[in-house]
């Protein structure tokens, strides 16, 4: 039988995933209420298109929930990039750090492609 691995003291060491999520409280609660907010767009989307509304119209609506979706991953890439920083910061081992930054990275990657 292997011997149990090391406990580490180090701060920046990975957490589990319940303890890193990607928004704190208050910011969960605004993510919360903005992505509500976008249901209630998207349903009077669909009722538009049901009533047989003008193109141009429902394309306003479309674009207006894109930019309020872009709006909510912004708030979740803003609060990723504090966490990813904040946890690069607390440790002194390099590899930590460049995993932590690299993480960041993937995150305004998923955003912007």
């Amino acid at each position: 039988m292997d011997p149990p691995a090391p406990a580490t003291t180090d701060p920046g060491a990975a957490t589990p995933a319940a303890q890193r999520s990607a928004s704190g409280p208050r910011t969960r609660r605004a993510l919360l209420g903005r992505l509500r907010r976008i249901e209630g767009q998207v349903r009077g989307i669909a009722r538009m298109v049901d009533g047989d509304a003008d193109c141009i119209e429902i394309l306003t609506q479309v674009a207006a929930v894109t930019h309020a979706l872009e709006a909510a991953a912004l708030m979740l890439v803003d609060q990723h990039l504090r966490d990813c920083l904040q946890r690069g910061a607390a440790t002194t081992l390099a590899d930590e750090q460049t995993k932590q930054v690299e993480q960041a990275l993937r995150a305004v990657e998923r955003l912007l492609v």
